[in-house]
């Protein structure tokens, strides 16, 4: 399990047709895919906001749960499509949550914005 997000915030982007490995109640299965989530982001934004989630602020937290909670939702749709009434309506979803994850990404990276955000 992450530190950024939970499974629930993930389940309920990946949408009522995601596979039923990861309808299950506990979100176990969705958990896998939560810290390569935060990791990712860490990675691409060169900060280690998993790390630093305790003192951050209210701002920063919503744009890395949403972040993260997206990425792991594309990793649960990519996982198997077979769910959804096309595959188109998978991968729409996907393009959606990527764009959303990058522009994430691009505010997290930007050090004025990092500054802004951690009150410094």
């Amino acid at each position: 399990m992450g530190e950024i997000c939970q499974s629930g915030a993930v389940a309920w982007k990946c949408g009522a047709n995601v596979s039923p490995y990861f309808q299950t109640v506990s979100g176990a299965n969705i958990d896998n895919f939560i810290p390569q989530a935060e990791c990712f982001i860490n990675a691409a934004t060169r900060k280690d906001w998993s790390g630093a989630w305790a003192n951050l602020s209210g701002d920063v937290k919503g744009i890395l749960t949403g972040a993260v909670s997206d990425l792991a939702a594309i990793y649960c749709i990519n996982f198997d499509m077979s769910g959804y009434t096309t595959r188109g309506e998978a991968e729409s979803m996907i393009t959606i949550l990527r764009d959303r994850v990058n522009h994430a990404i691009s505010i997290l990276r930007e050090i004025k914005t990092q500054t802004f955000m951690e009150g410094e």
